[in-house]
């Protein structure tokens, strides 16, 4: 069925003011996607603090074209939807999609996004997706840093016991 012009102005409004504010975007494929799932996808993310859309993408196309974003939009096959965040987890609109898309076994892939402004392929974003979330950042840091400390503690308690 055909979407009005006052509707599509409304989708490319909606997505030119998201993407205005948007840390992170990453573009979604998905296939034989039921309600059920994607009424649980919509949940998730925005659990995460991630908002989902679903477009035409003609219609996303034209809203991307107005931010001017580095680089060439990526190849979107079938039917897309967006992923976005305006807060400080930049990684998670693409880390809560690939969560997602291993749970369904190929109904939902990502096929590329926008990082730090510029244009990313899928394979980037997976990269991306995979970062750890921040507070997990911060957990492995504290314990690199603790590692000598305790390696240091462990040796001067085994020179004790020799002397005892």
């Amino acid at each position: 069925m055909a979407i009005s012009k006052d509707k599509k102005r409304a989708i490319i409004a909606k997505l030119t003011d998201a993407f205005k504010e948007a840390s992170a975007i990453a573009f979604v494929g998905f296939t034989k996607l039921t309600v059920k799932d994607a009424s649980r996808l919509r949940t998730e993310l925005s659990q995460k603090g991630v908002r989902y859309f679903v477009a035409k993408k003609t219609l996303i196309r034209r809203a991307l074209a107005e931010r001017e974003y580095q680089g060439e939009v990526p190849v979107l096959p079938g039917e897309i939807a967006v992923a976005w965040t305006k807060g400080a987890e930049v990684t998670a609109p693409a880390s809560g999609v690939y969560e997602f898309g291993k749970k369904m076994k190929g109904a939902l892939a990502l096929l590329g996004g926008v990082f730090e402004g510029a244009f990313l392929d899928a394979e980037k974003m997976t990269v991306i997706a995979t970062i750890p979330p921040m507070i997990v950042l911060r957990g492995m840091f504290v314990n690199v840093i603790n590692s000598p400390i305790q390696g240091l503690v462990v040796a001067l308690d085994k020179i004790r016991e020799k002397k005892i």
